[in-house]
């Protein structure tokens, strides 16, 4: 082999190796999601990633929080996103560019005037919310700043317009926003529900999650499967949900940079100059986006026959979704039948059972009234029992008086019959003693008229 082809086959050989080794590179940097992201990045990255999305604060007892451009009728963990089964249980999917940030990091709160507004922290979670449960509905609020997890299970978040409430056979659902709950019946709801207090605790962080309502109470009353999916870490700020995994940025966040400062926003609005949430609409958001995504934007428009095809199986997903969903209704409406045979067969019994308990009333003051009226005659009974006790006491008491009177008038008769008595004998006595003496008298007469005749003679 000549010098000079020699020369070129090493030169084209250097290229391939070139070619192959930039490929290689654009490779690696391209590819997202990675096993595990080494090191720590400083809040700086919130700062940085959230400022073409919205106005950065600085708001009173919480220092730099950040409002999102968005449509005034935003809500968190609601608005443009849903709910996945995940290893920590469940994770919020955000359809918006900057979700993977303050759906998993910090907490939101509420101002009248501002609107929603995001609290920076450096703890990452699938969600922070708390949960609730009953009467067929589940419920979840975002928690505040500066609550644990410990006071969001004592706490009862009383304040109406921070929850969210679907039925629970609905939930997990990617349309859920169509299925939330009437506003007007959410203090019922609550009243009724009680906190799911489910857990999950990351070693590997340091950190307890809320992890929701049991994956398998979910299966059981949707009739539905529930997928797992695996998270997967990105080495730069978003998030995407393909093939059973959610990949995600979720760095180990430092408050301080490598030289010991507090990171802050390299543009912050005077809270004077910021409009209501009401004023704040889409040209705002559209001035405050980023130049990486008007250029993506310029792409999407130049590929019209994308759009086309994208519109198509937009149509045919929402005639899909009517068709899912006129079925749903149907099946709504059967259930509701059913509930409502339910209702009326229970209003029937309950019917039958205030029947039965005013027949069983009036029964037992049936029973009473009889009670009443034989306790009455047995009294009755007994009274005249004792009246007659007391008249035999009174007959035998006046016997015993007569007895005792009795033997009182015949002892004077008794006398006076002995008197009598006495004076018969001593008559008698008189009697014969004059008889006797008569006799004698009459004897001594004979005798002197024997005499005399004697004499005569």
């Amino acid at each position: 082999m000549s010098a000079g082809k020699e020369y070129f086959a090493i030169k084209n050989l250097y290229k391939l190796f070139v070619v192959l080794f930039v490929m290689l590179s654009y490779s690696c940097a391209t590819q997202h999601p990675v096993s595990a992201q080494r090191g720590y990045v400083d809040s700086q990255v919130f700062y940085d990633e959230l400022s073409p999305y919205g106005e950065w604060v600085d708001y009173p007892n919480y220092g730099y929080v950040w409002l999102p451009d968005v449509d005034q009728d935003f809500s968190p963990y609601s608005t443009s996103g849903y709910w996945v089964m995940t290893d920590y249980g469940w994770t919020w999917v955000s359809d918006y560019p900057w979700g993977w940030a303050p759906f998993h990091y910090g907490r939101w709160d509420y101002d009248d005037y501002y609107g929603w507004f995001w609290v920076p922290d450096n703890e990452w979670g699938p969600s922070w919310v708390t949960w609730r449960t009953g009467n067929g509905y589940y419920g979840w609020t975002p928690m505040r700043p500066g609550i644990s997890i410990n006071l969001s299970f004592g706490n009862d978040y009383r304040d109406l317009d921070r929850w969210n409430f679907v039925r629970d056979r609905d939930f997990g659902r990617r349309d859920m926003y169509r299925y939330y709950a009437d506003r007007n019946e959410y203090n019922t709801i609550i009243v009724n529900s009680t906190v799911i207090n489910n857990t999950y605790i990351d070693r590997s962080r340091n950190t307890t999650y809320i992890s929701g309502p049991d994956r398998n109470d979910v299966q059981r009353v949707t009739g539905r499967r529930v997928s797992n999916y695996t998270i997967r870490d990105n080495d730069r700020p978003g998030q995407v949900l393909k093939n059973s995994q959610l990949q995600i940025y979720r760095p180990q966040i430092q408050r301080t940079n490598d030289q010991g400062r507090q990171p802050a926003p390299s543009r912050i609005t005077n809270l004077r100059d910021v409009k209501p949430s009401r004023e704040r609409n889409t040209s705002d958001r559209q001035n405050r986006i980023s130049p990486t995504e008007n250029n993506r934007r310029e792409q999407q428009q130049s590929q019209p026959q994308r759009q086309v095809e994208r519109q198509r199986q937009t149509q045919q997903g929402q005639q899909q979704i009517e068709r899912r969903n006129q079925e749903q209704n149907k099946q709504q409406q059967q259930q509701e039948r059913q509930v409502e045979r339910q209702r009326q067969s229970q209003q029937g019994q309950q019917q039958i059972e205030r029947r039965n308990q005013e027949q069983n009333k009036q029964q037992q003051q049936q029973e009473k009234q009889v009670e009443r009226q034989r306790q009455s005659q047995e009294n009755q009974q007994q009274i005249e029992r004792r009246n007659q006790e007391q008249n035999k006491q009174q007959q035998l008491q006046q016997r015993q008086v007569e007895r005792q009177r009795q033997p009182q008038q015949a002892q004077p008769a008794q006398q006076q019959q002995q008197q009598q008595q006495k004076q018969n004998v001593t008559e008698s006595t008189g009697n014969k003693r004059q008889e006797r003496q008569q006799k004698a008298a009459a004897a001594r007469e004979n005798k002197k008229k024997e005499q005399n005749k004697e004499r005569n003679r």
